[in-house]
């Protein structure tokens, strides 16, 4: 059942400034591009990060912050030169991770956009150290650019759980001003209550159809309740059964649908106790061939929210 939940009401809110963290690689060319292209359709600026990492000798970080300010300031002219937008850079002391989430945060940005990871590498030093950490510490939405940004985004997938984090992460799309920019398709894996006791019992094969479509059905009410109340207005939507590999289903059925976004949030309903990256978030991650936007909890404090407007479901 679809628990009860308060969402807050939108109005007159946009992207204002992206924020694109890079090391220099063909990767975070990948940012680059697709912040150009978000920067362009929302009318946004763009903030350049580059960190060195401190814990060097003294002449090595200055030599590392005054290529970096060289390269990023060649950046930057070009974005405003060529393309007209408008753009800073940063060059941040310190591990990635931190820098690059306090930097954004200091330039007021709306959202950070990282590189893919090294699909290649047996182990991901990328994902493991430095964009697993960012979207854990960062307060803004963080995109990785997985997949060839070639033109601005066409399709969204909102994977939904109808938690409190799922609810922010709808309620951010829609404040970025996403939906009204892309499609948008709504998707929530359940579990079929009981499977276990059911398929150990004596039950006949049309009692476990009837289980079985009344959970399908259930799940399809609650997606369209839950649609209703955060006010997206989805092209599809698709309830489907949890079959152990949550992520996977996810991601084939972005696949199938043609999008070129999935939009989660890092907090789901099994991971409500601790501030953690989630376990289909971080999968997601690591398996996703096109663009991931994963969306933090929600930091405004009830007080607030209700002076918005709330609304809920039961």
């Amino acid at each position: 059942m679809l628990r009860s939940l308060s969402v807050t009401l939108l109005s007159g809110t946009k992207m204002n400034r992206i924020a694109v963290a890079t090391d220099f690689s063909t990767r975070s060319d990948r940012a680059l591009r697709r912040g150009t292209l978000m920067a362009r359709s929302f009318g946004a600026s763009l903030t350049l990060l580059h960190a060195v990492d401190d814990d060097q000798p003294r002449r090595v970080v200055e030599t590392e912050t005054r290529l970096a300010a060289e390269i990023l300031g060649d950046q930057a002219r070009t974005l405003r030169e060529i393309d007209g937008l408008s753009c800073t850079f940063r060059v941040a002391l310190g591990d990635p991770f931190d820098a690059v989430t306090k930097v954004a945060a200091e330039a007021g940005s709306d959202l950070v956009i990282l590189g893919p990871h090294r699909r290649q590498a047996l182990r991901d030093i990328f994902l493991g150290t430095t964009a697993e950490r960012i979207i854990q510490r960062a307060t803004m939405t963080v995109v990785m650019a997985n997949g060839l940004p070639a033109a601005p985004y066409r399709h969204a997938l909102l994977a939904v759980d109808f938690s409190p984090g799922s609810a922010d992460a709808v309620r951010t799309f829609r404040q970025l001003g996403m939906d009204k920019q892309v499609a948008t398709s709504l998707i929530h894996v359940y579990d079929l209550p009981g499977a276990g006791l059911i398929a150990g019992t004596a039950a006949t094969e049309a009692e476990r159809r009837a289980a079985s479509g009344a959970a399908e059905q259930r799940a399809e009410a609650d997606l369209c309740a839950f649609a209703r109340m955060t006010g997206i207005e989805p092209v599809h939507r698709a309830a489907v059964r949890n079959t152990g590999a949550v992520a996977h289903t996810i991601h084939d059925t972005a696949e199938a649908l043609g999008a070129d976004l999935i939009v989660l949030g890092t907090r789901g309903a099994r991971n409500v106790a601790r501030f953690l990256l989630g376990s289909v978030t971080a999968e997601i991650l690591r398996i996703a061939r096109m663009d991931v936007m994963a969306v933090p909890p929600s930091r405004s404090p009830p007080a607030e929210q209700a002076e918005q407007g709330t609304v809920r479901s039961d």
